[in-house]
């Protein structure tokens, strides 16, 4: 999930290119790749294909289940907001002292929504973001909306909590402090969920070598380490996985008990469709052969 890591000390914005490109790709380019990896066909914007492209992304848009949908939108606008300078990051970032003292709540959520510059590194997020909370909403959690967001707040209590107390150890407490947006984290989070959940669904990775979704996380981080980008913002995204995907699937089938159930004030905020729920250990099993009787 590496890309451009950005950290900041006091007011001033240290900025640390990986360099994978020698050139910043061109918006057509970039634009292209995105729609690629989104699974929407590239159209030249001319005329009637410009019309038609339009209405592909409107199209994809609008099946998009309502928490990857409302959580997309609002990573984009925050972000491309800040591009713009109409919204400022200083007022975006985790700051535990300006939360408690001057009770500036939001910096809780907004510090999940902003994913720095707009590049190319920002459209493959988008990507991820994209594909695997859709992924995430539309099968493992099918008909359990409320579930699902509160996975994500889990998740986000998580991260929070382990950058907070993490930023109070000794001799750690600076790395930790230079961590003051958790939105990519949360991202590797869901991307870390799915492939525990989907363990043998085969990948490929830039056509190089092909593996399982079960490495999928771990051959991220591998590639964070070979471009020479920071591994903690991936290694918080995997513990918040971890502690969700042990407490919600391995806990309850070790003492029959589930500590992560979603609270009924939260269920009463969504209007879930009634669905045929699949077997609880299902997305474990190995594949059948099928040919075997």
């Amino acid at each position: 999930m590496g890309g451009r890591k950005t950290c900041w000390k006091g007011g001033d914005a240290h900025s640390q290119s990986d360099s994978i490109f020698a050139r910043s790709p061109s918006p057509r380019i970039t634009f292209a790749v995105s729609l690629g990896l989104l699974g929407i066909p590239s159209i030249e914007p001319s005329g009637r294909r410009s019309r038609d492209m339009a209405q592909a992304l409107e199209e994809w848009y609008k099946q998009m289940p309502i928490i990857t949908r409302s959580y997309l939108t609002a990573a984009v606008v925050t972000t491309v907001g800040c591009s713009l300078d109409i919204i400022s990051w200083h007022h975006l970032y985790l700051h535990p002292g300006l939360v408690v003292k001057h009770y500036e709540i939001w910096r809780l959520i907004t510090n999940f929504l902003f994913f720095r510059k707009m590049d190319l590194d920002f459209l493959f997020h988008m990507f991820f973001l994209a594909r695997y909370c859709k992924l995430l909403e539309e099968n493992s959690f099918r008909g359990r909306t409320a579930d699902f967001f509160y996975m994500l707040l889990f998740g986000a209590t998580v991260l929070t909590g382990i950058v907070l107390i993490g930023g109070m150890i000794p001799y750690v407490s600076e790395t930790f402090a230079k961590i003051i947006f958790l939105s990519n984290s949360l991202t590797f989070m869901m991307v870390y969920v799915w492939s525990k959940h989907n363990p043998y669904i085969h990948m490929s990775f830039l056509g190089l070598f092909t593996f399982t979704a079960a490495y999928l996380p771990w051959v991220l981080l591998g590639f964070s380490i070979l471009v020479g980008t920071s591994t903690w913002v991936d290694l918080l995204g995997m513990v918040a996985g971890h502690a969700y995907y042990f407490l919600e699937d391995v806990y309850p089938r070790m003492s029959g008990r589930r500590p992560l159930k979603t609270p009924a004030f939260i269920k009463s905020l969504f209007a879930d469709d009634d669905v045929v729920a699949q077997p609880a250990n299902a997305r474990f099993d190995a594949p059948q052969d099928p040919h075997q009787d």
